[in-house]
């Protein structure tokens, strides 16, 4: 991924999430809406007013280029600047009018939360707080513009925390109501579906004693799936399929794209089990549900990881760059085999793993910091990490193993609830800044002649 995605990702296009639609009536003056992106250098004009403060054509310019820079180097479509322009009006529009809620209600962020935040997203481009300035101004952006569109976020995000929030209620009979609904209504065409089958083909001029002797064999195969045994060993013992080097499996697809029969047999089961089995034209049939997306809920079973790290904290007796390069010592002597993982954390980690050798134990997505747990997603089990910056220090770390884990109830129940939660967050958070644009004052204004 191109190094500005995170950056700008997490700044400038939060700026623009969620881009609401253009207000009724609203007009871009013409030269806005259709002179080319680029730095100008004719005189500034405004171009909006909001209860008093003006919001300039350059602003929307330099904001439309940022965000065509960013989808740039997603490499995601660039929409007409013309197009997207009103809208990125529109939207600062509503961000001073919040701001401006803001100042109103006494929110306020200190400097050392601003610091927090900048090292924390120079740490996510695992670079430091200096070169995060310096690659801002090769893109034309000062570090004091940045921190003052920074401070400005995160007033925006207390804001919203304290006034939509307050406005949100999830209760245990609506996400038992939701489950109740789900269960029920029958399945949609947009669930994928991912199957592993063994088949026992029956051919057409089979005899009865044939046909029983086919079924027992079958049944054989599906008492040892059911106990556990691994299902891609008896596809390859037992499968009459074509190409058994996959598993058996059938591949993720939609549910209108299998058999009426296998949806049937699959519905109510979870991922991992094995349904009874299922007789058809071409044989018997033993399926294991590999994988379901429902789009109506949220994933019930998650990746596990286990790991192990090395933490070295920075300080006034170890630079930045020197606990860079001792990690780097620590990942060659281990990859090289002159060296234990475990023995290192015991003697050098600044964690309270070390003395388990660094090892975090099972976690599940979300329980570390997005700077480390993307950079554990992307190991092979027993890989070994480059060193990583994250909030807390530098990192070194290994993936030991991973494994699927389906979510215990009260783990479903929470996730619905998080789900449920988010709908009802987006509804809030629209309500909500229609009501402070309409309190505000407006006026939009055309360039001057």
């Amino acid at each position: 991924m191109h190094e500005r995605t995170t950056l700008f990702g997490l700044l400038m296009l939060a700026m623009l999430a969620p881009l609401a639609a253009p207000a009724q009536g609203l007009r871009l003056p013409e030269t806005l809406a259709t002179a080319p992106v680029r730095a100008s250098t004719a005189a500034d004009f405004i171009v909006a007013v909001v209860n008093a403060e003006p919001i300039t054509n350059q602003e929307v310019r330099r904001q439309l280029q940022r965000v065509l820079q960013q989808l740039g180097a997603q490499r995601q479509p660039q929409p007409d600047a013309a197009t997207l322009a009103p809208r990125i009006l529109d939207d600062l529009i509503n961000q001073k009018a919040q701001l401006q809620l803001a100042r109103e209600m006494g929110v306020r962020v200190d400097d050392s939360t601003v610091d927090e935040a900048e090292r924390s997203i120079a740490a996510q481009n695992q670079i430091d707080v200096s070169e995060l300035h310096r690659r801002l101004l090769q893109d034309g952006q000062s570090a004091v513009q940045f921190r003052a569109q920074l401070r400005d976020q995160l007033m925006l995000q207390r804001l919203t925390e304290r006034e939509v929030e307050a406005r949100i209620h999830i209760t245990d009979a609506e996400v038992e109501q939701f489950l109740l609904a789900q269960q029920t209504a029958a399945p949609t065409d947009d669930i994928e579906l991912n199957l592993a089958q063994v088949l026992v083909a029956v051919p057409e001029s089979a005899t009865p004693t044939q046909v029983d002797a086919l079924k027992a064999r079958a049944e054989r195969a599906l008492g040892r799936a059911q106990k556990g045994e691994d299902f891609a060993s008896l596809v390859r013992e037992f499968s009459d399929a074509t190409d058994p080097s996959n598993g058996g499996q059938l591949g993720l697809r939609t549910i209108n794209r299998y058999p009426e029969l296998f949806v049937q047999a699959t519905l109510k089961l979870a991922v991992g089990e094995v349904a009874e089995l299922v007789r058809s034209p071409a044989g018997f049939h033993v399926l294991k549900v590999i994988e379901r997306i429902n789009p109506n809920l949220p994933t019930m079973a998650v990746t596990e990881s286990h790991a192990r790290h090395i933490l070295l904290i920075p300080g006034p007796a170890l630079s930045e760059a020197a606990a860079r390069a001792r990690l780097a010592e620590f990942k060659r002597s281990i990859v090289n085999g002159g060296a234990d993982f475990a023995a290192l954390a015991r003697e050098h980690s600044q964690d309270g793993s070390a003395a388990s050798g660094g090892d975090l134990g099972w976690s599940s997505p979300g329980m570390f910091v997005p700077e480390f747990e993307a950079t554990l997603n992307r190991l092979a089990p027993g890989e070994v990490s480059d060193p990583l910056v994250s909030r807390f220090g530098l990192h070194l770390i290994q993936l030991l193993e991973r494994r699927q884990a389906r979510l215990s109830p009260k783990q479903q129940h929470e996730a619905i609830k998080v789900m449920l939660h988010r709908k009802k967050s987006d509804q809030a958070y629209q309500t909500w800044a229609q009501e402070v644009r309409a309190r505000a004052y407006v006026e939009l204004r055309e360039p001057p002649l």
